[in-house]
């Protein structure tokens, strides 16, 4: 072995203890976080305003990190008008839960997100995919993991244009 690979040899070992003390016991991003996801009302008429209901859940003594980030992104879909392209836990309220080991993300209530669908949508059945990239620590194991969970939520669409009063 040359000296150059002695040297990197401890180099590479500490810094895969200092990535495993913060990102490798975490376990996998889907036994992380449970996301329920659904859509109301379920079925929408062109124009009409809706909501995104996420019911999260995370494993025993795990908690989201409201810093440095909790964002919330969906997939384009024509059928639906977001107010912007993604939501951070300021944008939707979500309430904070202060501790000693920091602020999380309340997960008591769901999160719910606004939308309208579109006056040029197609009627039927559609599919609506996202995202929550999110901060996930256990003070308790002395770990914190960056990562992404996927969900879909189902809708329909009628071919009725929606008045308002």
């Amino acid at each position: 072995m040359d000296k150059s690979a002695k040297l990197r040899a401890p180099l590479g070992l500490a810094a895969l203890f200092a990535f495993a003390t913060c990102f490798g016991s975490g376990g996998q991003a889907d036994d992380l976080l449970k996301i329920d996801g659904s859509v109301q009302p379920k079925r929408l008429s062109r124009g009409e305003e809706g909501r995104i209901i996420l019911k999260l859940q995370v494993q025993e003594g795990v908690f989201l990190s409201a810093q440095p980030f909790f964002i919330i992104e969906f997939a384009p879909l024509p059928e639906i008008v977001f107010p912007k392209n993604f939501f951070t836990a300021s944008d939707l309220n979500i309430s904070l839960i202060e501790e000693k080991t920091g602020s999380s993300i309340d997960l008591s209530k769901a999160i719910e997100v606004p939308f309208t669908i579109s006056p040029d949508a197609k009627p039927g059945g559609h599919i609506l995919e996202g995202r929550i990239k999110y901060f996930a620590r256990s003070p308790r194991q002395n770990w914190c993991y960056k990562t992404t969970s996927k969900f879909s939520v189902a809708f329909s669409t009628r071919t009725t244009v929606f008045k308002k009063k």
